[in-house]
């Protein structure tokens, strides 16, 4: 059973709807505005950017996309990072696993994939409290297309008020993610 640190509620789920960044629907577009370490979250998101020909430093990916499973040509795609970690983490939430993976997959050279067992839509939220100044955190946004993130402190702070909105023990999602 997975260690949920925190969970959504459905007040926030509107909130979340709303872009963190620019939207777009060219992988070439986007990879040529993006900082870099690139971190990727989703499936499909992943697949875009290793098939323009950029491994993100780490990818986080759950088998899934908008609550079905990803075509096999996507699964297929996302493949060749130098390390993979498995971690749960149950749908609306953070698990201690995953936050614990994302702090130490972006410290770690080379590329890393975390896959998740459950779901992995929150995890932009702290990719960019852990991702350093300048970094892209890459996202998809159903029917849309690719959110852009670029790592600055009006990101984090927005993405630790959403944080702090949540259900839970923000002090320990903190605690976990700054060590």
């Amino acid at each position: 059973m997975a260690d949920v640190v925190v969970a959504l509620p459905e007040a926030l789920r509107g909130e979340l709807k709303e872009p963190l960044g620019a939207v777009y629907t060219d992988a070439d577009a986007l990879l040529s505005a993006a900082g870099r370490p690139i971190v990727a979250v989703g499936d499909v998101v992943t697949a875009h950017l290793v098939g323009a020909g950029v491994h993100p430093a780490v990818a986080v990916v759950d088998g899934r996309t908008e609550r079905g499973a990803v075509d096999p040509e996507v699964a297929a795609a996302i493949e060749g990072f130098d390390r993979r970690i498995a971690v749960e983490n149950p749908a609306a939430t953070l698990s201690a696993d995953l936050l614990a993976a994302l702090s130490d997959a972006v410290d770690r050279p080379g590329s890393v994939l975390v896959r998740v067992d459950g779901e992995e839509d929150l995890a932009a939220l702290p990719a960019v409290l852990v991702a350093p100044d300048g970094a892209a955190v890459v996202y998809g946004q159903p029917g849309d297309g690719m959110v852009l993130v670029t790592v600055d402190e009006a990101r984090r702070d927005r993405c630790r008020d959403l944080l702090a909105a949540m259900d839970g023990d923000a002090d320990r999602l903190s605690a976990i993610l700054e060590r």
